[in-house]
């Protein structure tokens, strides 16, 4: 691979609430050239129609909780997680 080639991640990405509705699935595996959180939802965002805004989605990146600009590795499991309404 040449140095100006984009490096391929594979990731395991898991949606919730009304995230899972709109793309229609609850989980996905999937390649990636993004490199941080940011640019893999503006991905998918575009891909499936979703429509929530960044401010209200929390990430969690193997586990943990992490920021947008969190940077992907190679087998990372992505979850967005959208605002839940209880009662």
């Amino acid at each position: 691979m040449s140095p100006s080639e984009p490096i391929v991640r594979q990731v395991r990405l898991r949606y919730f609430a009304v995230l899972r509705e709109r793309a229609g699935i609850s989980s996905e595996e999937r390649e990636t050239i993004s490199t941080t959180v940011e640019e893999l939802y503006d991905e998918i965002k575009e891909e499936k129609g979703l429509d929530l805004e960044k401010k209200f989605i929390r990430i969690a990146c193997n586990g943990d909780f992490v920021d947008f600009n969190y940077s992907l590795s190679d087998g990372d499991e992505v979850v967005f997680i959208p605002p839940v309404a209880g009662g």
